[in-house]
């Protein structure tokens, strides 16, 4: 009998975190996760959607890292992918004027839903509909536990796939349970399991002796501050403007069916405006306005140079 060959199980790479802030985002009021959920979609886009939707919140999901995470799709099929389900309403690319610390800064997000979305609900959620964001704010039904064991919260869960991050930190049921509490408080004070694992993960020592311990200090030294009082923190809702899920290119919802601009959807151009200037004329304006400055600036300096005063020489 001729031996058999088999080729060992390659790794799965784990999924790479964005900067704190950036990232997937999960938008709301999705459905529960099912099997069918992404079977309207053909078999490449199907599989990246079910990959994208495993990513924890805060991971990057650009067409490098969906690559990496899926070696049988290369850049450009990933680039492709993320094209078709944009088209079809499950990825909108964000870009969000955030409060932080010490002031202001726009972060840029990739939304993601399970549920495919039309344009307009996504106009919606973009201007701050109420409906949308008491959604966002309303807790997910917790999966339903089998028969003698209790349902996890949302920090166990985080707490569990500590491990899939980083292996250094992957920690026990017990540990899980005892270090809940402190994950929860981080979760009631604004941050999101992608930002709470960024935390607990960055630079860690070589090696980790105790991960539970390290968890544990982490967690504590680094909770996030309180919310203000909801008086002050509903005051206005944060400024969102649409890019293109391809080239980023910002632009009204209207301007972006589909989450794509005209280049990415493969349109022809816009003809130009009949009273719009040719771009002959605008460059010989421009060289005409160049001239003038320099000359302005020329004659500013000879007219120095004559009004300064003369050393008479000895």
């Amino acid at each position: 009998m001729a031996a058999q060959h088999f080729s060992p199980a390659l790794p799965t790479p784990a999924p790479t975190m964005a900067n704190p802030g950036y990232g997937k985002r999960n938008a709301p009021g999705q459905s529960p996760r099912t099997r069918r959920d992404f079977e309207h979609l053909p078999a490449r886009e199907a599989a990246l959607a079910a990959l994208i939707d495993r990513l924890p919140e805060g991971a990057a999901m650009d067409a490098k890292t969906l690559a990496a995470l899926s070696p049988e799709y290369g850049q450009a099929a990933c680039r492709s992918a993320l094209k078709r389900l944009s088209e079809a309403g499950h990825v909108r690319r964000i870009t969000e004027h955030l409060a932080v610390e010490g002031g202001r800064r726009w972060v840029t997000r990739t939304y993601f839903s399970r549920s495919a979305r039309s344009d307009a609900w996504w106009q919606r959620f973009l201007d701050g509909d109420l409906d949308a964001e008491a959604e966002e704010e309303r807790p997910a039904a917790p999966p339903r536990a089998p028969a003698g064991r209790p349902a996890r919260s949302r920090a166990y869960a985080a707490l569990a796939a500590l491990g899939c991050a980083d292996s250094r930190l992957s920690l026990s049921a017990a540990e899980c349970a005892a270090l809940e509490p402190l994950a929860a408080e981080w979760l009631a004070r604004g941050a999101d399991e992608g930002q709470l694992t960024t935390a607990l993960t960055a630079g860690l020592p070589v090696p980790v002796h105790c991960a539970g311990a390290l968890v544990r200090r982490r967690l504590t030294d680094k909770m996030p501050p309180e919310l203000p009082a909801p008086e002050l923190s509903a005051a206005r809702q944060p400024l969102r403007i649409m890019e293109c899920a391809l080239c980023a290119v910002p632009g009204r919802p209207e301007a972006l069916p589909g989450g794509l601009c005209r280049d990415c959807r493969g349109e022809a151009p816009r003809p130009q405006r009949p009273d719009a200037l040719a771009e002959e004329h605008v460059r010989q304006r421009i060289a005409l306005l160049r001239a003038g400055v320099r000359d302005g600036a020329s004659r500013q300096r000879h007219g120095e140079l004559r009004d300064r005063p003369q050393t008479a020489r000895v």
